[in-house]
Parts: structure tokens; C-alpha cells; sequence
């Protein structure tokens, strides 16, 4: 009985959320709406930016030590 009442209590919450952001609270909802999206896409971007450095680095170790296996196979 718990667990269907914590899902109804959970359920009422957020259509009393949804409610309020949509009747009283909708231009305040759109300023940290907007507001969000400056520091998710710079985040965003700095996430991309690591990857791609770390590729690159991966790809020259990758390929030193592909070298490495050759000159050792030819020198047997």
C-alpha cells in the first residue's frame, strides 16, 4: 500500500508543478529556462573539445606504437 501511495503522492506533485509553471510561474520558468542554455552549451562544448584532444592523442600513441611493432618485427 506504501508504494502506491508514494507513486499517487508523486504523481499529484507534479501535475501541481506542471500547474503552477504553467498558470503562475511561466515567465519566471522561461528565464531560467533560457537562462540554462548559455552554461549547458559552453559545458557541452569544453566536453567535446577533451574528447577530441584526447582522440588525437590516442591516435599518435596508437600509431608510435604500431611503429614501434614493426621496427621490432623487422629487426627479427
Amino acid at each position: 500500500m506504501g508504494k502506491f501511495l508514494a507513486i499517487l503522492l508523486g504523481l499529484i506533485a507534479m501535475a501541481g508543478g506542471v500547474i503552477l509553471v504553467i498558470v503562475v510561474w511561466t515567465q519566471e520558468f522561461l528565464n531560467l529556462l533560457f537562462g540554462c542554455i548559455p552554461p549547458i552549451l559552453f559545458f557541452g562544448g569544453l566536453i567535446a573539445l577533451v574528447a577530441g584532444i584526447s582522440s588525437i592523442k590516442d591516435a599518435a600513441r596508437t600509431k608510435k606504437l604500431e611503429e614501434e611493432v614493426e621496427e621490432e618485427e623487422a629487426a627479427e
